[in-house]
C-alpha cells in the first residue's frame, strides 16, 4: 500500500497523495497516511481547533514549529531524531519530506475542513515552493524568513 501511495504522490501535480483510514470526512478523528515527495509544498499552517500527531511510516521529514512571528521554535527530523510528534491546537508548523517515497501518518480531530487563509502563515504567502523548501531544509531554532 505504501508503494502504491508513493507512486500516486509522484504522479500528482502537488507531489502528495493520501489514503484515509477514517470512513467519512465527517468522522470525529481523522487518520490518514500521506505520501509526500521532497518537492511538495506544505505551507506553514496551524489547526486552531485540533491537536495533530505525526508518525513516519517511511522516510524522514523535517518538521518545523514556529512562534506567532514566524521564528523557528523547534526543529526535528521525524524518522531520524524522533519517531512521533504531537502538536497542540493552534501550533504553527510545516513539514518537508527529505526522501522520495516518504509516507507520514497523521491523526487529528475531524470533521475535515480545508485550512482557512488566516491559518496559513502570512509570511509564507507568495514564496515559491523551491525557496520555501530550501529554507525549511536548513532552518534552525531562532531563524525566520523575514
Amino acid at each position: 500500500m505504501l508503494d502504491t501511495l508513493a507512486g500516486q504522490a509522484q504522479q500528482s501535480p502537488r507531489l502528495r497523495a493520501n489514503h484515509n483510514l477514517h470512513t467519512d470526512l465527517d468522522d470525529a478523528i481523522q487518520r490518514l497516511a500521506v505520501a509526500m515527495e521532497p518537492d511538495t509544498l506544505v505551507l506553514p499552517h496551524r489547526h486552531p481547533r485540533t491537536f495533530e500527531v505525526l508518525l513516519p511510516l517511511r522516510g524522514r521529514f523535517v518538521v518545523l514549529v514556529f512562534d506567532n512571528s514566524g521564528r523557528v521554535s523547534e526543529r526535528v527530523v521525524l524518522g531520524e531524531e524522533c519517531s512521533v510528534l504531537e502538536f497542540p491546537a493552534n501550533t504553527w508548523h510545516a513539514v518537508l519530506s527529505l526522501d522520495k517515497g516518504g509516507v507520514i501518518f497523521e491523526v487529528k480531530h475531524g470533521p475535515y475542513a480545508p485550512i482557512a487563509k488566516p491559518d496559513i502563515a502570512a509570511w509564507s504567502h507568495g514564496v515559491d515552493a523551491a525557496t520555501l523548501n530550501a529554507w525549511y531544509a536548513k532552518a534552525v531554532v531562532g531563524d525566520s524568513m523575514s
